[in-house]
């Protein structure tokens, strides 16, 4: 089982930016992605970002594509998600989730484990 923390949620103003975190223990996988989610009120959860170590590939929902930017540090087994110039829209809570093995990367199916949440609010 793996074990997901999100961390760096908080409220900030319109065009700000903040960093969420994501810390995983447990057991490591070989292959693995790593996703970002969020729920805003009223709404679904939403794709927002995915990297997967062994593919070397990241890609974003077209809501935040050039403001976003997921990375990852093997070393503290954390992977962040940058965010920028953020608007009132993307207040929600962010999830981050893990998948051990292959699947659409935008479905919340296709991950195993999720954190709790950590929110975001962006004030206009």
């Amino acid at each position: 089982q793996v074990h997901l923390v999100e961390s760096g949620g908080g409220l900030v103003q319109a065009g700000g930016s903040l960093r969420l975190s994501c810390a995983a223990s447990g057991r490591t996988f070989s292959s693995y992605r790593m996703g970002w989610f969020r729920q805003a009120p009223g709404n679904e959860r939403e794709f927002v970002a995915v990297i997967t170590w062994s593919g070397g590939y990241t890609y974003y929902a077209d809501s935040v594509k050039g403001r976003f930017t997921i990375s990852g540090d093997n070393a503290k087994n954390t992977v962040y998600l940058q965010m920028n110039s953020l608007k009132p829209e993307d207040t929600a809570v962010y999830y981050c989730a893990a998948a051990s093995s292959s699947g659409y990367y935008k479905i919340s199916g296709a991950y195993d484990y999720w954190g709790q949440g950590t929110q975001v609010t962006v004030s206009s």
